[in-house]
């Protein structure tokens, strides 16, 4: 039962909980001494950090009078704090992935992004997002133009007081994604965005041959109270690996990856050429 540290299971459901105490219009002191409990423990749970027991998490949920759906969704990512990492696969589909995922990379100060095949999400131009889409797998049950609205969303994220590192090998500059313009218009983004001082993008040239990223493409998530988290997304799911001996290897991944990549100059020289 007892666990100090937030994961972002942990984090997801304390803000589930948030909003269930929320609802009540009491005060954390107040639902505290009708529980009967320490204030404390209130807190610790509200910020993911558990030290509560299952019966416990049910008896606040009952004071809050939260509804069974909810109650049930809850008392899922509880039981999911226990394990290591956290494995998306949303009822609500797509929209719900991308929310915690925002959630996350707002309470982060470091972002470390590795792509191997296309331009990083983050920076890319609505009309390559669209011709991503026209060129992969739809599912007719997703509203894309929201998920394009949603994506380009994350962009108000960019800001000095964060530091976002982008590595992403040549292949995924040269690949046709789109008309000739829209590529025109996303290697001219990519220049105009790597002259922010809190972004850096770094090429791993084709010529370097097998890579420290070849097991696919990933993020890193670090923050100044947390533990740093590793993000991998496939078509259905999100995942976010929190153990010690994952979190190594990916780290080690990006220590190979700086050594391998170009540094920031070359990089736009060469994203400059592949423009011209």
């Amino acid at each position: 039962m007892p666990r100090r540290s937030s994961s972002v299971v942990g984090r997801e459901f304390g803000n589930g909980v948030r909003d269930a105490i929320k609802q009540t219009h009491m005060t954390h002191r107040q639902i505290a001494e009708n529980l009967d409990w320490d204030e404390s423990k209130l807190s610790d749970m509200v910020r993911g950090k558990g030290g509560v027991s299952e019966a416990e998490v049910l008896q606040l949920l009952a004071f809050c009078r939260v509804p069974p759906a909810e109650t049930r969704h809850l008392i899922t990512l509880y039981r999911e704090t226990r394990e290591n990492g956290y494995l998306q696969t949303p009822a609500e589909g797509w929209p719900d992935k991308m929310r915690v995922l925002i959630e996350q990379e707002r309470l982060a100060n470091v972002i470390t992004v590795w792509s191997m095949n296309l331009i990083p999400g983050r920076l890319q131009t609505s009309d390559y997002m669209r011709a991503v889409v026209a060129g992969g797998v739809r599912d007719d049950s997703v509203d894309y133009e929201k998920v394009i609205t949603t994506r380009l969303a994350r962009r108000e994220l960019f800001h000095w007081s964060r530091e976002f590192v982008f590595f992403v090998h040549e292949q995924a500059l040269r690949l046709p994604v789109g008309s000739p313009d829209v590529m025109k218009d996303q290697l001219l983004h990519l220049l105009g965005m790597e002259q922010r001082s809190y972004i850096t993008i770094r090429v791993v040239p084709t010529a370097m041959g097998a890579h420290a990223g070849l097991s696919g493409s990933f993020m890193q998530l670090r923050y100044e109270k947390f533990e740093p988290v590793v993000f991998i997304e496939s078509q259905t799911s999100g995942l976010f690996l929190e153990d010690k001996a994952s979190l190594a290897i990916y780290a080690k991944a990006l220590k190979l990856l700086d050594r391998q990549a170009m540094d920031a100059v070359q990089s736009k020289e060469l994203i400059t050429s592949i423009l011209n």
